[in-house]
């Protein structure tokens, strides 16, 4: 592990306060704030504009982040992390200027609505919508149609991959590219890394087991792909993916594992690995080095499956 991740996980269990599975919902909530020092300095870019777009149960906010220059631009429709619980638009603005400014795509960040007030399906409702609205409004964003893909950390890496489970199950549009940063995609969590790394590494096992059952409460509903793509029976025909995984990580193996299903099964995958980093490290652009990296090795990535990008950095 780096040294810098090391400290960033000293300072936060100096920190103290309960784990997330014993604290109520607005403590968990308010504490997401906390990781506002770690994240940098706001990236400069061409734009941002808030809307409201529909979903199926609700009016919801997303986030549109505009690189300086001349479009069309491609896309990537985000879903932010925070175990489909916490996290927001707000929290989450440095990464996702960060993401738009690195890729030199437009970003459009969905706030979905959050368990366990509102578990599967909602939160992949709402993200779905997100991506279809994207679509359907891509002449007016400025954006390049067959550019428009999903990207995703932790609780939205899980969401953005099964998006692209639902375009393929209804037979729409697929995402033009699925980045899928440390995702959550098995609440088994049988995997070496789960075992290995289940206290003392930020997320835990029993933190991310407990989460998984709000998002899903309905145990016979968490084998649908939907729910747990790691249990998809096939994944040919999906998009292409950038698949990320850090090396001290409870989620590392069944990020590994998606990547190397995704392969085998013909889709172009770029495999991603940071063998010194931590979870949440999209975060933490202030404190580790390995964050703007993977951005660069993101947009790179989409170079590779996408062909040339005008990148202004």
């Amino acid at each position: 592990m780096s040294a810098a991740a090391a400290a960033v996980l000293a300072e936060r269990a100096a920190a103290g306060g309960p784990a997330m599975r014993e604290a109520p919902l607005a403590v968990s909530r308010a504490a997401q704030w906390e990781w506002l020092p770690y994240m940098g300095n706001r990236a400069e870019i061409g734009g941002v504009e808030d809307r409201f777009i529909p979903s199926r149960t609700a009016e919801i906010p997303v986030r549109i982040y505009t690189p300086a220059g001349e479009g069309p631009f491609p896309a990537l429709v985000a879903f932010h992390g925070g175990c489909w619980i916490t996290g927001n638009i707000d929290v989450t603005d440095r990464p996702h200027r960060l993401l738009a400014s690195i890729t030199n795509c437009v970003v459009v960040a969905v706030n979905y609505q959050k368990a366990p007030e509102h578990p599967y399906p909602v939160p992949l409702e709402d993200c779905y919508a997100g991506y279809r609205w994207t679509t359907e409004h891509a002449d007016e964003l400025g954006l390049d149609r067959a550019r428009i893909g999903v990207a995703g950390d932790s609780a939205g890496g899980n969401l953005a991959a099964a998006v692209c489970l639902v375009a393929r199950e209804r037979g729409e549009q697929l995402p033009a590219v699925q980045v899928l940063i440390y995702p959550a995609l098995d609440p088994r969590l049988k995997t070496d890394s789960a075992k290995e790394f289940a206290e003392g590494f930020g997320l835990t096992t029993e933190d991310m087991r407990w989460s998984w059952r709000q998002y899903a409460p309905d145990e016979s509903r968490r084998p649908n792909p939907l729910v747990t793509p790691a249990q998809a029976s096939s994944l040919r025909g999906l998009p292409p993916a950038i698949v990320v995984t850090a090396g001290f990580d409870i989620l590392r193996d069944e990020g590994r594992s998606y990547a190397e299903r995704l392969t085998d099964e013909g889709v172009r995958t770029v495999p991603l690995h940071y063998e010194d980093s931590i979870h949440g490290f999209l975060w933490m652009a202030g404190r580790l080095e390995a964050t703007t990296r993977m951005l660069g090795d993101v947009r790179d990535g989409l170079r590779r499956l996408w062909g040339p990008l005008r990148v202004s950095n």
